[in-house]
């Protein structure tokens, strides 16, 4: 069984496309031959600057023959219609065989397809991966129609074995497949040949290669550690970073140099940030965390041992700084004296066409902050205050030539200002968390402005019916959604949910309608007080509610519509939001079916109880009992359910245990009146693992009364007084989650 080994070699392959370009022609490649009837042991695509390149080990030399039978008219059909048999066979007609079949005696056709040379099947397969290969962008050169991600110069692609290596015949736009390769452009200019994988790899080394993308980065890490230990500093890991200069080198050489005086006192972020974007250097910090020195990697050996490149780095680093440096102090002196500059400055940078400014944007997440402070345990002047200045650094200059430090410079620059370090932390802390595993943050006033932005994101792209569908998600809602959860249970927060998305809908609404009316504005402006004052939105809505029917009321207009339209935004919101929950749960090992039953329970927009009750259900279910439970609750509901649809009465009357006849039957009473009073006091304490836990202990009565009672007695006073008590089951059991919609 033959090896194949390719490697396309081109001018230097951007570091960012590498690693998915090898992954692509392994696939591309290997998918190919097995197609064309080639199987193979194993493959490994690897990737250098400069050459893409596969080795398949173990491969068919040829595709076997394949033998096919296939049968024809039958014998003593008309000749032509034999012969168009045999035709499309691809046989003589005297090469037809006749066979006697249940049917009669019919003309059988055996074809047989020869194999093809491995050779040829790689040529074919090669050339088509070439011609359309999935670089993210590509180019042309020359006057050939070929297209790659940088000019391709040769390729290297042959079969080896036990008698040597053959070079597979391929010819594309002039490029003539070899056996030779190139190694390091400087340091080993010139060609040479290879005659199998482990020939090419080692020859690579020889020529200053390090083929594997990860050995180059365990070489760069390895050395970059141990130059900074040996100053007694330490290296900062950046894994991102890493991969990409893995990718910019083919023979690492690891360099550490020295960041000037002047620039020390700048924040470790931004040093880090510049050299890292700028530079592509690896910061190294001090015992204090200060960074004082940087690692570069050079791509070639130097006879003064890198001196000249690191002169140069440091040069050009300097460079770079003082334009950081520039950007800071003129940005300290501007958080010193006045940083409402920058918030008046947000007034004319749009957020979206449709939501208006960036200003707009703090206006009303400063409004939610004031109202989520009395929940979060936040003060509500100070979240004031945190939210108007949370996004003012997207003003700053440092954080306009490196987006990705906002709300970082953010707290540098409201701290230099003079307030409280927990105000200039909620300019961080408010963008967390961005993902699943991303920190949450936990001060109050971190946590207030965080939720109210997100929530105001939410609302604000619902109010313009900007929602996410199927995978697609341009404003990350998902996320933001996500977040909201992970806000309100980690930090356990009480708060009605659908208070503030109908509050901040009508904020939004507000805006969306500028040009409405004076009297309708001042209307909704009223409803919005009225949400803030009742503390329920259903509260204020019917006080409007009310004032619209009335006769002199109009029964159309922005006002109206906004009092129907609201509440069936913030609805379908909040069912986004649990739709997200499911999802966040689901991590946990709590099924869906167990959130449906919370969520069917009033108070389901308060989403930390939702959770302790999905938590506690999702516990009691993987017991015995409390599986058993559900089952027995699901019998007395499908009893008491059918015979409330055939008598067109309700029972829920009360069951009296004087006519109770069985010894399980009274035990059901006593264990629903020793047991209720305790799953009551649990409920009301918000105790829900001990409340379902009290209710799986009556799990036993609840069988014993199925297996010894008949519930459709024939005398008519034990049946109802049997039906009552099913009801009663069902009363106690639905206390804690509609387990009608428990699965099994």
């Amino acid at each position: 069984m033959p090896d194949l080994l390719i490697e396309l070699f081109s001018e230097e392959i951007p570091a960012r496309m590498q690693t998915r370009a090898a992954q692509d022609l392994k696939k591309r490649v290997t998918d190919g031959l097995v197609e064309a009837g080639l199987t193979y042991s194993g493959a490994v695509g690897l990737s250098t600057p400069r050459r893409l390149t596969l080795a398949v080990e173990g491969m068919l030399a040829e595709t076997p023959t394949l033998r096919e039978e296939r049968k024809g008219p039958k014998v003593g059909a008309p000749d032509k219609a034999v012969e168009g048999f045999a035709r499309g066979a691809g046989v003589a007609r005297d090469q037809l065989e006749e066979r006697e079949t249940p049917k009669g005696l019919f003309h059988f056709a055996t074809i047989e397809k020869a194999g093809q040379p491995a050779a040829e099947i790689v040529a074919q397969v090669l050339e088509k991966v070439i011609r359309n290969f999935p670089w993210p962008k590509s180019m042309r050169w020359g006057a050939g129609s070929l297209r790659w991600v940088r000019p391709l110069q040769s390729i290297l692609c042959i079969l080896s074995d036990e008698a040597g290596a053959t070079v597979v015949p391929l010819d594309i736009d002039g490029i003539v497949a070899g056996d030779s390769t190139e190694g390091h452009r400087f340091m080993s200019p010139g060609r040479f040949s290879v005659v199998s994988f482990e020939d090419y790899e080692a020859k690579l080394k020889r020529a200053n290669v390090v083929l594997s993308a990860q050995e180059r980065a365990d070489h760069i890490w390895a050395d970059a550690t141990n130059l900074a230990f040996a100053a007694g500093l330490e290296l900062v890991e950046d894994k991102g970073l890493l991969a990409e200069v893995a990718g910019l080198v083919e023979w690492p050489v690891v360099l550490m140099g020295r960041i000037g005086a002047d620039y020390l006192g700048l924040p470790p972020e931004v040093l880090q940030t510049s050299m890292r974007e700028h530079q592509k250097f690896f910061s190294v910090r001090d015992k204090g965390g200060q960074i004082v020195r940087f690692v570069t990697v050079a791509n070639r050996e130097t006879a003064d041992s890198g001196a000249t490149i690191l002169a140069g780095n440091e040069k050009v680093l300097s460079a770079r700084l003082a334009d950081a440096r520039f950007f800071w102090d003129n940005d300290l002196k501007v958080a010193q004296d006045d940083m409402s500059i920058w918030a008046q400055a947000l007034e004319n940078v749009t957020f979206h066409n449709k939501l208006g400014s960036q200003g707009d944007r703090i206006r009303r997440i400063t409004s939610l902050s004031r109202e989520l402070a009395v929940v979060t345990g936040a003060d509500a002047d100070q979240a004031e205050v945190a939210a108007g200045l949370a996004k003012a650094d997207l003003s700053s200059q440092m954080v306009y030539e490196f987006p990705e430090l906002q709300g970082l410079m953010g707290r540098y620059y409201i701290k230099a200002s003079g307030l409280d370090a927990a105000i200039a932390a909620v300019a961080q802390e408010h963008y967390s968390p961005l993902g699943p595993s991303d920190d949450v943050p936990t001060a109050p006033l971190s946590v207030t402005v965080a939720l109210a932005d997100k929530l105001d994101t939410l609302t604000g792209f619902w109010a313009i019916d900007e929602k996410p569908t199927g995978s697609k998600d341009p404003f990350a809602l998902r996320r933001a959604a996500l977040g909201v959860i992970r806000l309100i249970v980690t930090n356990e927060l009480r708060l009605p949910l659908d208070q503030h998305l109908d509050s901040q809908l009508l904020r939004h609404k507000i805006h969306l309608n500028g040009d409405a009316s004076e009297g309708d504005l001042a209307a909704l402006a009223d409803l919005l007080k009225e949400i803030a004052d009742h503390g329920v939105f259903g509260a204020a809505f019917k006080v409007v509610w009310e004032k619209l029917h009335k006769d002199d009321a109009p029964k159309e207009g922005l006002l109206h519509s906004m009092g129907s339209l609201v509440p069936d935004m913030s609805s379908d919101l909040l069912s986004f939001i649990h739709d997200r929950l499911k999802v966040y749960l689901r991590d946990e090992g709590i099924r869906h079916d167990i959130i449906d039953a919370c969520i069917a329970m009033d108070g389901n927009d308060d989403l930390n109880l939702l959770v302790k009750r999905a938590r506690a259900l999702a516990s009691a279910l993987d017991t015995e009992d409390g599986a058993n439970l559900v089952q027995g609750f699901k019998r007395a509901n499908n009893i008491l359910t059918q015979a409330e649809e055939k008598d067109g009465v309700e029972y829920s009357y009360g069951a009296d245990v004087k006519y109770a006849e069985t010894d399980s039957e009274k035990a059901l009473f006593a264990a629903l009146e020793l047991l209720e009073p305790r799953i009551q006091t649990a409920l009301k304490a918000e105790d829900f693992t001990t409340a379902v836990t009290e209710m799986a202990a009556l799990r036993p009565a609840i069988d014993a009364f199925f297996e010894d009672v008949k519930v459709n007695a024939d005398s008519e006073v034990l049946r109802r007084n049997r039906l009552n008590l099913l009801s009663q089951i069902r009363k106690t059991c639905g206390q804690v989650a509609d387990l009608t919609r428990i699965e099994g």
